[in-house]
């Protein structure tokens, strides 16, 4: 199985990341473990908060029975 630095990341990127990794005190492949997991879940609440849209019968019922 292979590391998660395995990822084409440029020279840039890859100084980067390791400079990221140093400064959290932890190894390049934890600190790309992190960032990935700490991703996935930014992703997970994102699609959590959408909301079904009502119908549009129930949007007019809700309209109908706001006052003027």
């Amino acid at each position: 199985m292979g590391t998660t630095t395995e990822k084409k990341l440029s020279k840039g990127q890859l100084a980067y990341e390791q400079e990221r990794a140093r400064k959290a005190g932890k190894s390049l492949d934890e600190w790309m473990k992190h960032k990935a997991r700490m991703a996935a879940e930014e992703a997970e609440k994102a699609t959590s908060k959408l909301e079904k849209k009502k119908g549009f019968f129930s949007r007019l019922l809700d309209k109908a029975h706001k006052p003027i």
